[in-house]
Parts: structure tokens; C-alpha cells; sequence
């Protein structure tokens, strides 16, 4: 039911044949979602300089948006990423469940970090002033703000081009029910 074929190194320009090689230097091999922004000669390199800016969330904040977004946007190949990347960075299992439902009950200032990242997501950005007043009184910056909404940005992209071409998961599967 795939639309899309996973682009081979062969089969993308040498540009984005560069981003391969150090992708499967740095990661061990090249994700199928990453070889699908290759179709295009710009969106690899582009994406890969957004997911990897600069950012003032730590690692393990920016996994509490990747997973509460994706979940929101029913993407099963970014929350079989996140999930895994999650674990990696210290969550549980029953974490990773909380923080794709918007929740950490284990932390309150990634509980307001998940929240708003829920919401700004169903929101389509409008977030509710409640839940941003709370992620401010959680601790939370107006920079961490810009960087959050940022970053529900970045993922949303990635959703999206996983939604629309549907290819192959390559990480260990996970339900999309909570």
C-alpha cells in the first residue's frame, strides 16, 4: 500500500548521497523516513539542519514534544522513533505512554512541557492561555516557548511526509493507541 519506494544511496543526488554516508556514520544506517526528504535535492539537508539546531531544550525535553506531537498526528513511524530515542534518553515505558498523551506525572515541568506541546499541536498553534500560563509557572522561558513551538514544527513536518508516503517503519513498532 506504500506510495512511496525508500530511495536507494544510488538513486539520490550526490549531495544528498554526502548526507547518507554520515548518517550511516553517525547513526549506523540511514532512517527510511530520512531517505524520503532525498527525493527532493534541498529537504534532507534542510530538515537535518532544523532537527539538529540549536535549541534550548535539552535532549530528553525535546523528546517530550517529539512524542506528545507525533502522537497527536497519529504518526507511527515518528512515535516508533521517538519511542525508542525516548528510551535512550532515561524514559520508561510507562513514561513514554504519559508523554504521548501530554502528560508526566513524573515531573511537573515536563508534565507543562507535554501539555503544551499537545495542545499547540491540536490547536493547529492556538494554544489555550491556561496551558501556557502553566508552562510558564512551571518554570519555563519565553525562549523555551519560541523553541517549543519551533520544534512542534519540525516534528509536524516529519508527521506529515510519513503520513503522506507511508513508508516502511524501521524501528521497533509501536501502537498508535495509548
Amino acid at each position: 500500500m506504500n506510495t512511496f519506494k525508500v530511495p536507494t544511496r544510488d538513486e539520490v543526488s550526490s549531495a544528498n548521497q554526502v548526507l547518507f554516508d554520515t548518517l550511516k556514520k553517525g547513526v549506523g544506517f540511514v532512517p527510511n523516513l530520512y531517505a524520503t526528504y532525498a527525493y527532493s535535492e534541498n529537504a534532507l539537508q534542510n530538515y537535518l539542519a532544523l532537527s539538529s539546531a540549536k535549541t534550548s531544550l535539552k535532549a530528553k525535553e525535546k523528546e517530550v514534544v517529539n512524542l506528545a506531537v507525533s502522537q497527536v498526528n497519529e504518526c507511527s513511524y515518528c512515535l516508533a522513533a521517538h519511542t525508542a530515542i525516548g528510551k535512550m534518553n532515561g524514559f520508561t515505558d510507562s513514561q513514554i505512554l504519559e508523554l504521548r498523551a501530554g502528560k508526566a506525572s513524573f515531573d511537573t515541568k515536563l508534565n507543562a512541557l507535554a501539555e503544551l506541546s499537545k495542545n499547540i499541536t491540536e490547536n493547529r498553534g492556538g494554544a489555550d492561555a491556561a496551558v501556557v500560563e502553566r508552562f510558564f509557572n512551571a518554570g519555563w522561558t519565553k525562549e523555551n516557548l519560541v523553541d517549543t513551538i519551533v520544534l512542534v514544527g519540525d516534528k509536524t513536518i516529519s508527521n506529515y511526509l510519513h503520513k503522506t508516503t507511508d513508508v516502511p517503519v524501521d524501528f521497533p513498532s509501536v501502537s498508535l493507541s495509548l
